[in-house]
């Protein structure tokens, strides 16, 4: 990658701080605006410049868009979950979080929890979960699933020929369908922030 001089560093650092703000990169016009510019032009030499050093990417109508995710978090080691051991810190790698938990961008979407029927799971009230509309439910999964008109988040079983929602919670029985279950989605992680 071609160094980057400072102030191009900052320019880029803003575009980043718009898409954490608005969670979309910014216009022309926008970053006209962010950068103090008067015209279009400047910002066009600013984007060319930062498509040169790997940074952005434009499609074919010239939208902006990063080349990787702009917020990829380091790797630093191993950490014992049983017991303690001595760890040392190395930056093993960096991780974008977005590629990490989303595979597929288009068929995925976030839902935030309410409710503790799948604590035992791990899913807890205030979670949010990603949710990939695009997987194709299998026995065992945990589902986004409308039953009888109510939407909920539970495993979903086959028993005895027939599918059932399953929750993670012995305080509640298994959802039954008696006449509509729709499979909205598979969930495929879940978000909770401690702070």
């Amino acid at each position: 990658m071609v160094a980057m001089d400072e102030k191009l560093l900052e320019r880029f650092e803003a575009i980043k701080r718009f898409y954490l703000r608005e969670g979309r990169p910014p216009s022309y016009s926008e970053m006209a605006e962010i950068f103090g510019f008067s015209s279009k032009n400047a910002v066009f030499k600013v984007v060319n410049k930062l498509v040169d050093r790997g940074l952005l990417k434009k499609d074919k109508k010239g939208r902006v868009s990063f080349r990787e995710s702009p917020f990829s978090i380091g790797v630093l080691g191993y950490v014992e979950a049983g017991f303690p051991s001595p760890a040392e810190e190395e930056l093993l790698d960096k991780v974008s979080l977005e590629k990490f938990l989303i595979k597929n961008p288009n068929a995925t979407f976030m839902l935030k929890i309410s409710g503790d029927s799948m604590i035992e799971a791990g899913i807890l009230p205030g979670d949010f979960v990603l949710v990939d509309r695009s997987l194709k439910p299998k026995n065992g999964d945990i589902v986004i699933a409308r039953v009888d008109g109510d939407w909920t988040v539970k495993y979903l079983k086959r028993r005895n020929g027939r599918l059932i929602l399953v929750p993670a919670n012995k305080k509640y029985t298994a959802i039954v369908p008696k006449e509509e279950l729709y499979i909205a989605g598979v969930v495929v992680g879940v978000i909770r922030k401690y702070r």
